[in-house]
């Protein structure tokens, strides 16, 4: 059954004005969650308000996924349990796109395996057909993607993002911002570098050598292969790459 959205029988200032009010109310919901419950019930909240039925944030670092999710159980299970998060299209696209962009049924296929081009006749079993998605990029291969989603067509997803662009736009970035953090688990031996030490070592694990992190980072090549050996210590490493590994299986760097 196509479902009505909340701003269909609005004119258009006063649809602005209502996406507006939600957006305000999120925001100020959004510093009294600490904890996944708490960030999971804004996003339902405001992800009904703006006309969408389900959200969903994944946050993609080291290659390990995080998500916080609406979606139906038996969808997300079999998501991670199949890896998807290495071929779903709509975060291979965030991946490369900064703007916000919608997706789904009746728009273009996706190119790519057979696999990825039925990825979304699947999620279909579970009522997912469109969404909107805001891609959100972070430092050193880490990215992350909040999309709101329907079980509608790409068309009436395209409708009701006309007018609420800029506001899904920013829900998305302030829920990583929120998200990161008061979501991030403490780590072990997390104060054991310094960030100096940290910020070496996370370009070192980036390929980049003492001279180009000197550059980066404006400080002398000895003060960086002080910062290096002295983070080879604490970690008791044999080598900068053992220290490097060593810091990456601890958590310890961003």
């Amino acid at each position: 059954m196509l479902r009505v959205s909340p701003y269909d029988r609005l004119a258009d200032g006063s649809m602005i004005k209502a996406v507006n009010r939600s957006f305000q109310e999120f925001v100020d919901a959004i510093w009294t969650a600490d904890d996944e419950q708490g960030f999971e019930s804004v996003a339902r909240r405001v992800t009904r308000r703006l006309g969408f039925r389900w959200f969903a944030y994944l946050q993609i670092a080291n290659q390990a996924p995080t998500l916080v999710s609406s979606y139906p159980k038996a969808w997300t299970s079999r998501y991670f349990e199949l890896g998807y998060q290495q071929l779903d299209p709509v975060v291979r696209r965030a991946r490369h796109e900064n703007d916000v962009f919608c997706w789904g049924d009746g728009a273009p296929k996706p190119a790519g395996t057979r696999q990825q081009r039925n990825f979304f006749d699947e999620a279909m079993t579970f009522g997912i057909r469109s969404g909107v998605t805001v891609p959100i990029k972070g430092g050193f291969g880490r990215m992350a993607a909040f999309t709101l989603a329907t079980d509608e067509p790409v068309a009436s997803t395209s409708r009701l993002v006309i007018d609420a662009k800029l506001a899904v736009h920013l829900v998305g970035l302030y829920f990583h911002t929120h998200a990161v953090a008061r979501l991030r688990r403490p780590t072990q031996g997390s104060s054991v570098l310094t960030q100096r030490e940290r910020q070496c070592l996370a370009w070192v694990a980036q390929g980049k050598t003492v001279a180009d992190i000197a550059v980066l980072v404006q400080i002398s090549r000895r003060t960086v292969v002080f910062h290096l050996e002295n983070a080879r210590r604490k970690l008791d490493a044999a080598t900068i790459a053992q220290c490097v590994g060593e810091a990456l299986r601890r958590g310890l760097l961003p």
